[in-house]
């Protein structure tokens, strides 16, 4: 019916407007069935749709608790053929077999730097953490950045935490270099990490690749990024802090 009143409707401009070039009515008419078809698309959109059975509605759930993992390619899981095989998701599969209510996001940036991760922090915060992981200031010290700046990017980030969230459990993972890192620097770099930990009165994690830093058959060709069996271990020194805190 639409269809033929819409002919009926051009036949008759056709008629009145013959004088005016074809080229004017072909353009009108393309006006008006493009016109014809957003009415239809406006109709589609404005169809309601099924409520949502609250049996199937989880975003008033409140039981289930965010862990999140914000670091470097260590967290990221540089190198691996799956994702899966990175620690925050070894740490997922463990928290699912124990029945837990905890969800582990992997927020971690391959070649992130502290200057990096402090530029993106408030972005990551606009949800809920109730245990944040922070493993950052590896590539600082690859990259010979001052170790003033690696400790106050990592002040930053545990300020903008607190800020968000004052209840929010911060875990600090340390870090060790490489030794052609210079020994004075090498020293000063790992002291960082526990001062930051007394200081802000933090969980931490010694050393997060203790029993891989430097194993060969537990890391990648580049010497630096566990494999998967290496990040089983990682996970396990993640999980000696982070099941003292959950318990």
């Amino acid at each position: 019916m639409q269809k033929r009143k819409n002919k009926q409707m051009i036949s008759n401009l056709y008629t009145r407007y013959k004088p005016f070039s074809l080229k004017f009515c072909y353009f009108f008419i393309f006006s008006l069935l493009l016109s014809c078809g957003e009415n239809t698309a406006k109709k589609e959109t404005n169809t309601p749709k099924e409520p949502i059975e609250n049996g199937n509605d989880t975003t008033n759930d409140t039981t289930t608790k965010i862990i999140l993992c914000f670091g470097d390619s260590l967290t990221a899981g540089y190198g691996l053929d799956d994702i899966n095989d990175a620690y925050p998701a070894l740490l997922q599969s463990r928290l699912d077999s124990l029945g837990s209510q905890y969800t582990v996001i992997n927020s971690g940036l391959s070649g992130e730097t502290t200057a990096g991760g402090r530029s993106r922090i408030n972005w990551v915060l606009n949800q809920k953490v109730d245990v944040f992981i922070l493993e950052l200031g590896a590539n600082d010290g690859l990259r010979g950045v001052p170790l003033t700046e690696t400790r106050e990017n990592l002040q930053a980030i545990i300020d903008a935490v607190r800020k968000k969230n004052p209840v929010t459990t911060i875990i600090l993972a340390g870090m060790q270099l490489p030794p052609n890192m210079g020994p004075e620097y090498i020293k000063e770099f790992r002291a960082i990490f526990p001062d930051l930990a007394q200081k802000n009165e933090l969980e931490l994690i010694p050393f997060l690749l203790k029993d891989v830093g430097g194993i060969v058959a537990l890391n990648q060709a580049d010497g630096i990024h566990p494999t998967a069996e290496g990040q089983k271990i990682v996970a396990n020194n993640v999980w000696a802090v982070l099941e003292k805190i959950l318990k």
